[in-house]
């Protein structure tokens, strides 16, 4: 399996976080897993740049650089990665060999199982901050002292409920 593609309806969909950000860009949908994996490549190259974990970290120097950082210009970028993948792919079935790393690939689930982002389907961006928070809230003791940590101000809720947070 391929980093930051999924299946959906028979199609392979492509998209990536943006660093630093809860939002994510729409990469596109492609007839195959592939094309959807160098669409992802090639926006992480432009997102997250040397730093980026790529699929096919050997087609690096094929991908087009795009003009800003832009999500326009990140689609368009990797639109044409794909379709330089699909012309690669026509050309040479080998192509299509992702890298596996045999650490974490002996964990992953061999039954036909796709990952499932629970973050985007109960649309909880913020799901796992939300959860690490709640569990530091409150009081915390070290021994004889108690180290009182003051509840995060709500954005967008009432004084009321970020009161009745702030207990």
């Amino acid at each position: 399996m391929y980093r930051g593609i999924r299946c959906r309806s028979g199609k392979w969909v492509s998209e990536i976080r943006e660093p630093r950000k809860t939002s994510r860009i729409w990469l596109g949908t492609y007839p195959t897993p592939e094309m959807a994996a160098a669409a992802y490549d090639a926006a992480a190259l432009a997102l997250k740049g040397g730093d980026a974990i790529l699929n096919f970290p050997d087609h690096v120097h094929s991908y087009p650089v795009p003009a800003s950082a832009l999500p326009t210009d990140i689609r368009n970028v990797a639109a044409t990665a794909a379709a330089s993948m699909k012309a690669k792919m026509s050309e040479n079935p080998a192509v299509s060999q992702p890298v596996t790393d045999h650490t974490t690939s002996d964990r992953l689930p061999t039954s036909g199982q796709e990952f499932i982002d629970e973050e985007a389907l109960f649309d909880m961006p913020n799901l796992l901050v939300d959860m690490a928070e709640g569990m530091l809230s409150g009081l915390l003791s070290f021994g004889n002292q108690t180290i009182s940590i003051p509840a995060r101000k709500r954005v967008g809720w009432t004084d009321q409920a970020n009161e009745y947070l702030a207990y």
